[in-house]
């Protein structure tokens, strides 16, 4: 094999990987997003939540919160800003963003900070000793 058809076949199959590289995200860009599988009912003991239990659900990450006085409720720990995962304080009962300090109340709602739009409310329902969440 000659210097010069190697180093074309070098350069070939290099272009080849680079073309691959680059078609592969716009390609996957152009195609229809897959229908999401969507969970059904998912149910947690009440014990287990204490004053706050970090689940997952339909594989977005939520907050279980026992709020003193006004019982559960379930939000999205996604903020509404960048899409960061909050973090509980709770000592000042309240959702933080740790990227841009977006704070949110144990409704769900901003209190203040860059976010445009409350948190997502995930429906619960408590059946006895169970936590049915969607």
């Amino acid at each position: 094999m000659q210097r010069r058809s190697f180093l074309s076949m070098i350069f070939a199959i290099i272009g080849s990987i680079s073309l691959g590289s680059l078609a592969y995200p716009f390609l996957k860009y152009l195609a229809p997003p897959k229908a999401e599988i969507k969970a059904g009912k998912q149910t947690i003991r009440k014990s287990d939540v204490g004053d706050a239990k970090e689940i997952l659900y339909q594989n977005t990450p939520a907050i279980i919160i026992d709020r003193p006085g006004k019982g559960l409720i379930a939000l999205s720990r996604v903020c509404t800003h960048l899409g960061c995962l909050l973090d509980y304080d709770k000592q000042k009962k309240r959702l933080i963003c740790p990227c841009h300090a977006g704070i949110f109340n144990l409704e769900g709602r901003v209190v203040s900070g860059p976010p445009p739009k409350s948190l997502t409310v995930i429906p619960l329902k408590v059946e006895g000793e169970d936590i049915v969440i969607g």
